[in-house]
């Protein structure tokens, strides 16, 4: 597996240059779910491949042969099948990348406890108490690599940096599997050399407003007074990228409890819309199955069910409904979003996706189910782990609910 790092462009920075006080590591996995399917599929590698949803559903990751056509993440389907006619599209298997994500975070808290999860693929390290036991940040970040690639099978990325800010546009320049280290002494001069665009904070409505500004660059950023960026930007955010674009950048990595992720959820666009509360109920009890697999996958609970429902016309709503406890329970996490749905009365109105999440996450080892008079001590839980059991050793849908049962299953 290559171990390619990127090559210093202008300036001091590379994987070899002085990383002294650079103890903010980013590492961000490298297409992280299409690497996933090619553990899967390993005869897919070095070819173009797509992982998504059917026609109308949008990609969700493609490996980097696809990315040269085109190809990125949220791009419709049908886009992506234009562009790229000869990648191989694969189905998400959602348990597959919890499994491997939790690989990881285990991976970077054996080496700092100081971690902060930004999604399934990336965290923050803040690896200044570790640098007496394992060495300089950069041979740290390498040891991530070589770890991450020997126990996961993946690739990572990693920038090292003084800040967060700056080790997290390292880790991009450095992809793919590469290795950025940025000087704390060259910081400005790493930054004042990149497009608006890069920065923290600029989509695209703020990087059309600097544009019109004339302001193209990191350093003209800089080099524009504050009270001029925060009267045609507002205050906030006229502060914030002044100060970004001097490489000022105050906050710290936060140590997570634990959890990955803010929500585990799992969504279906339709082939052709819909409008038979029927087929809306068995499509709800495929992701509510999908997404309390995923949260015992990475060993969560949550409390909080959310509904996403959009309309033909593509109109958006969510609803909620925050329980008594949290739960990773398949039962429960069906029947509160089936409830949601009904509550709507929508009355046949044709339907173009629906989803379901699970939010207020917290690890399952710190909770304790609290039985109801009556209630078995044993029941729908045990036997949601028994399934999950049975498609860890038989594959994915080897027990499934019997309504799921079905050609179109």
């Amino acid at each position: 597996m290559s171990r390619r790092a990127l090559r210093p462009g202008v300036g001091d920075w590379g994987p070899d240059a002085d990383d002294e006080g650079c103890d903010v590591l980013h590492v961000d996995m490298d297409a992280f779910y299409a690497s996933v399917e090619l553990l899967r599929y390993p005869e897919l590698r070095g070819t173009p491949v797509i992982v998504g949803g059917g026609s109308r559903g949008v990609v969700l990751s493609a490996t980097y042969e696809a990315r040269r056509s085109g190809v990125h993440a949220a791009m419709p389907m049908s886009r992506a099948r234009r562009l790229c006619p000869s990648a191989t599209v694969l189905t998400p298997h959602h348990g597959d990348y919890s499994r491997v994500s939790a690989g990881v975070m285990e991976v970077f808290r054996s080496i700092t406890p100081v971690v902060e999860p930004l999604s399934l693929d990336e965290a923050f390290l803040d690896v200044s108490g570790a640098v007496r036991r394992l060495g300089p940040p950069a041979r740290i970040a390498q040891l991530v690599r070589d770890r991450v690639a020997d126990e996961q099978g993946i690739t990572c990325s990693v920038g090292v940096a003084s800040t967060k800010f700056v080790a997290k546009l390292a880790s991009g320049g450095a992809k793919p599997d590469g290795l950025l280290v940025v000087p704390h002494a060259e910081t400005v001069a790493f930054l004042h050399a990149l497009p608006v665009g890069a920065m923290w904070g600029v989509g695209a409505r703020t990087e059309e407003a600097l544009l019109r500004l004339g302001l193209q660059t990191v350093a003209d950023i800089a080099h524009v007074p504050e009270h001029t960026l925060r009267r045609a930007l507002g205050e906030a955010t006229g502060r914030h990228l002044h100060a970004l674009a001097w490489g000022r950048d105050e906050r710290r990595v936060v140590a997570s409890s634990g959890a990955a992720e803010r929500s585990i959820g799992s969504e279906e666009t339709f082939s052709r819309d819909v409008d038979d509360p029927r087929v809306v109920h068995r499509e709800l009890l495929r992701l509510a199955e999908r997404t309390a697999t995923r949260a015992r996958a990475a060993g969560l609970v949550g409390r909080t069910v959310v509904l996403k429902v959009r309309f033909a016309d593509f109109t958006t709503i969510t609803r909620s409904r925050t329980l008594s406890e949290h739960t990773d329970v398949t039962r429960d996490v069906f029947g509160t979003a089936r409830d949601l749905f009904d509550a709507l009365g929508l009355q046949r109105a044709r339907l173009r996706l629906v989803g379901v999440r699970l939010e207020g996450l917290a690890d399952a080892a710190g909770r304790h189910h609290q039985l109801l008079l009556g209630e078995r001590p044993y029941g729908w839980r045990e036997a949601d782990t028994a399934v999950d059991r049975a498609g860890a050793r038989f594959g994915a849908g080897a027990v499934r609910p019997a309504t799921l049962l079905s050609p179109r299953s």
